[in-house]
């Protein structure tokens, strides 16, 4: 049957024009209508370019009575066609961060690096102040996780933060961190009591090459060349900074090598056990602090004593005065808020920039601890720790 049949629909009004073999009247009229695809209509906005390919078809909901008679030109039209698009109950997901958006993201990261790199600046120099005049690591190290604990128990109870809603798996798969974080803290303490600060952090920037080696030889990750080839330059650094300190001392020395290997499976530990809970950021770092809390205590009663730290107090009071009660105050405050800025900064920057500012960080603490305590530097032993901290930034660019 050779029929043809244009329709056209101009505006509200449709019509129809028939050549060969008209249809009778009484079927003129349609109850239903059958009809091919109509084009499909793509999406736009101005100044937003949308994929190309997120095209929707048009659907007519509803349609009225079509006839094939001229007079139906002249009626009132009666076909309302109403278009929307096939899956409407389903938003446009669209993503568009603004220039004043990305102004404020980097302002923001920028506050937490200047805010990180300056509480930790301060930390160390009333750290190794209150080392200087009390040689006792061990209670050092415990009043800081007391203080920070203490500090988020009264910011829970007064509602100030929220507390985290915790169970018995949270705690038990919290502890191996825990017992690492504590040797870490303990180790570096040890260390920064024996050591100027500028020698132990130079020590503390080798903990990338404990990472690599960790993981390979026990973990059996594998890494790409670029990544083991930084490990030169920073093993190389850190032994030509260790054989030209002036005041080395192998306690020191060992303590931040201790240090540097806890940390390592700290953080190991931290991404086995920790993926997937909702706990994170400030809320963790609090619960870690109480943890190690708890282990810490009993080990450093054992190792030195109520006794050797009246002794050592009234020592130190006799020398400094009334300060010294501040400066151990200011580096129990100081070190949960530096620590407590770095696991928040965690939940807003990548890994790669956090390495990148963990570099800037020991920088600005070695520069300052040599300003301030005028620790006495040698060409080559300054040379030495240039290159280990280039090749910790090496490194944190060939492993992303």
């Amino acid at each position: 049957m050779n029929n043809a049949m244009i329709s056209s629909l101009n505006q509200s009004k449709l019509s129809f024009t028939s050549f060969s073999n008209p249809l009778p009247r009484k079927h003129s009229s349609f109850n239903a209508l059958k009809f091919s695809p109509l084009p499909i209509i793509q999406n736009s906005q101005k100044g937003l370019n949308f994929d190309t390919t997120s095209q929707k078809p048009l659907h007519i909901s509803s349609i009225g009575s079509f006839s094939f008679s001229r007079k139906t030109q002249q009626e009132k039209p009666v076909t309302v066609c109403n278009a929307y698009e096939a899956d409407r109950s389903r938003p446009l997901d669209i993503n568009v961060e603004l220039p004043d958006e990305q102004a404020a993201q980097k302002i923001k990261i920028g506050m937490y690096f200047a805010t990180w790199w300056a509480l930790n600046v301060v930390f160390n120099i009333y750290n190794k102040k209150v080392l200087n005049a009390f040689p006792y690591p061990w209670l050092t190290s415990t009043l800081s996780l007391a203080c920070g604990s203490l500090m988020m128990l009264i910011s829970w109870a007064t509602r100030i933060a929220d507390a985290p809603k915790t169970d018995f798996e949270f705690w038990k798969t919290l502890f191996p961190v825990a017992v690492a974080h504590t040797i870490g803290h303990v180790a570096a303490t040890v260390s920064m009591s024996k050591v100027a600060v500028s020698f132990t952090h130079i020590i503390k920037s080798g903990e990338p090459a404990f990472s690599v080696l960790v993981s390979k030889f026990l973990l059996g990750d594998t890494f790409p060349l670029p990544v083991y080839l930084s490990l030169l330059p920073i093993i190389g650094g850190c032994a030509l900074s260790a054989v030209t300190e002036l005041n080395f001392n192998m306690t020191g020395f060992m303590g931040a090598m201790i240090s540097n290997l806890a940390f390592v499976f700290r953080n190991i530990f931290s991404k086995k056990g920790m993926s997937g809970k909702s706990v994170s950021g400030m809320n963790y770092y609090a619960c870690l602090s109480m943890l190690s809390l708890l282990i810490l205590t009993p080990f450093a009663i054992a190792v030195e004593g109520p006794q050797m730290w009246a002794a050592g107090w009234q020592n130190a009071l006799a020398q400094i005065g009334p300060n010294f009660v501040w400066w151990v105050a200011a580096q129990s405050i100081f070190y949960h808020l530096y620590n407590q800025v770095s696991y928040m900064s965690l939940d807003q920057i990548s890994p790669l920039t956090f390495s990148i500012g963990n570099t800037m960080k020991r920088i600005s603490v070695i520069v300052s601890s040599i300003i301030i305590f005028h620790t006495p530097v040698q060409p080559v032993n300054a040379l030495g720790a240039a290159i280990a901290i280039l090749g910790t930034f090496l490194y944190s660019q060939a492993k992303q």
